[in-house]
């Protein structure tokens, strides 16, 4: 009975806000048939750590002398076009019901593309930040993802306690890694979890790595980052 109740609620909500694509703005879903298929995919061979595309399947330049603690990071697609415009529209517009079809994506992905994982975590934001925004884009992500995967969310294991500029503001990879260097913490202990961390866009990897080096001090056995786009 739950389930019809919740498509009747579903359809009357369609009738009264209708989803328009935020790609081409045709009525129907949040992103059309047409922009889906035409989503800029993030094709391999790849570099095995940091996931950006590698003629030869080897670790790239910057991977080679990063000293990283996560073990290696994943996206479907490139962070451009209606992906970019999707994210932004979640991230910065409120369109949080945007986050289930986001995660479906990531779903489709992980099917294809399996990564080892016993639990999900989202990438958490500072209390100010989450405090401005209302809710963390990677926190819906990750809930719709688990109900999904049929994976356990781990939301408040993983905190932010330093408050830092956005990545986006920092102008290389040196001030990124700097920017994020000691802001997350564990609550928990992981022992021996693989855990798969789950977050919108990741730029130089820097805010995954260094979640990653919280949740290994916590006993994670290993540390896989997930995100819906990378900058390539």
């Amino acid at each position: 009975m739950l389930p019809l109740l919740a498509q009747i609620r579903g359809m009357a909500l369609d009738l009264l806000f209708p989803r328009w694509c935020v790609g081409c703005g045709r009525e129907g879903d949040f992103i059309c048939s047409a922009c889906l298929e035409s989503l800029p995919r993030i094709i391999p061979p790849l570099c095995p750590r940091c996931g950006l595309p590698q003629p030869k399947g080897t670790l790239c330049s910057s991977g080679i002398g990063w000293p990283a603690e996560i073990d290696g990071i994943r996206a479907p697609f490139r962070f451009e076009g209606v992906v970019r415009q999707a994210i932004h529209e979640l991230k910065y517009r409120n369109l949080r019901a945007l986050a289930g079809l986001l995660a479906r994506l990531l779903g489709e992905y992980l099917l294809a593309n399996p990564i080892p994982a016993d639990v999900l975590v989202p990438v958490p934001l500072h209390p100010r930040r989450l405090r401005e925004r209302g809710y963390n884009q990677s926190r819906l992500l990750a809930g719709e993802l688990g109900k999904l995967a049929g994976l356990p969310v781990l939301d408040k294991c993983l905190v932010r306690q330093l408050y830092s500029q956005p990545q986006a503001r920092t102008s290389s990879l040196g001030e990124r890694r700097s920017n994020v260097a000691g802001a997350f913490a564990c609550r928990y202990s992981l022992d021996g979890e693989r855990v798969l961390l789950i977050d919108d866009v990741a730029t130089s990897g820097a805010t995954l790595d260094a979640c990653a080096r919280a949740l290994k001090s916590a006993g994670a056995a290993s540390v896989w980052g997930l995100v819906l786009a990378r900058e390539v």
